[in-house]
């Protein structure tokens, strides 16, 4: 993953707080971004729907699966919330600790922050997925799976999910200064600017993804969609490194 090193939070609000243009047509940043983490997102893909293959087809797995579905019902709320912040918040924030090129890149507060917000999406994800298996139902056939695939990625994704994420980085990566987020949503195109590149780069790891999260029983849906979780996260910090990397090189 590229890593160049983002600016203090100086250069952050001198950055955000005057994009007057697209640099590059949103489509082209969100493949730019899909084709960085292509061969880990295809094998993450493949796992996944190996691992829903296997679960009806091998009678161990599908043991192994059961066990931990039994262990997801008995824990409620509480398993959505840990794993998810596990997975989406302090993995990642380890991994960029790890990482020498980018281990200045977050405080201890900006991850505490992100452990924060991916334990309450955690709730959020759980909830949206229950609600889903009961309006429109909790059996696996194509048509069940593709329109729960259709209201995740084409409803649920670009009206909400991802433009929440998109404002919620950027004030983490401005060290919880609104000023600069709040000045570069009012700069106009915000959404093709911010939101597009991501919803195209979402749907390269996720639509795959949440076809096999659907393919299975729902105490086995959040579970899958915490393994593709931690490999989103690292994606999304990607992202929005390019656009630090122009400020600091002065590339306009």
């Amino acid at each position: 993953m590229p890593s160049p090193r983002w600016p203090g939070p100086q250069q952050s609000r001198i950055f955000m707080s005057a994009p007057t243009a697209l640099r590059e047509a949103p489509w082209h940043a969100g493949l730019r971004a899909a084709r960085a983490h292509l061969v880990p997102g295809l094998v993450l893909q493949a796992f996944a729907i190996a691992l829903v293959v296997a679960y009806y087809w091998h009678p161990p797995t599908h043991a192994a699966l059961n066990a931990l579905a039994a262990f997801r019902e008995r824990t409620g709320w509480f398993y959505g919330i840990v794993a998810t912040g596990i997975f989406g918040g302090v993995l990642p924030f380890v991994y960029l600790k790890l990482d020498p090129a980018t281990r200045s890149r977050y405080t201890l507060a900006q991850g505490t922050v992100l452990v924060a917000y991916w334990a309450y999406k955690g709730f959020e994800v759980d909830l949206w997925y229950r609600v889903l298996n009961h309006v429109i139902g909790p059996g696996h056939g194509a048509g069940t799976i593709a329109t729960k695939v259709f209201f995740d990625q084409f409803v649920y994704c670009p009206l909400y999910a991802v433009p929440a994420e998109m404002v919620f980085y950027a004030w983490c990566e401005a060290h919880f200064d609104p000023a600069p987020v709040w000045a570069d949503l009012r700069a106009g195109h915000w959404y093709a600017r911010r939101s597009l590149p991501l919803l195209v780069g979402n749907l390269g790891v996720w639509l795959p993804a949440v076809c096999a999260i659907y393919a299975l029983p729902l105490p086995l849906q959040l579970p899958l969609f915490n393994l593709v979780l931690c490999f989103f996260t690292l994606m999304l910090t990607h992202m929005v490194q390019p656009e630090a990397k122009y400020q600091v090189t002065g590339i306009k």
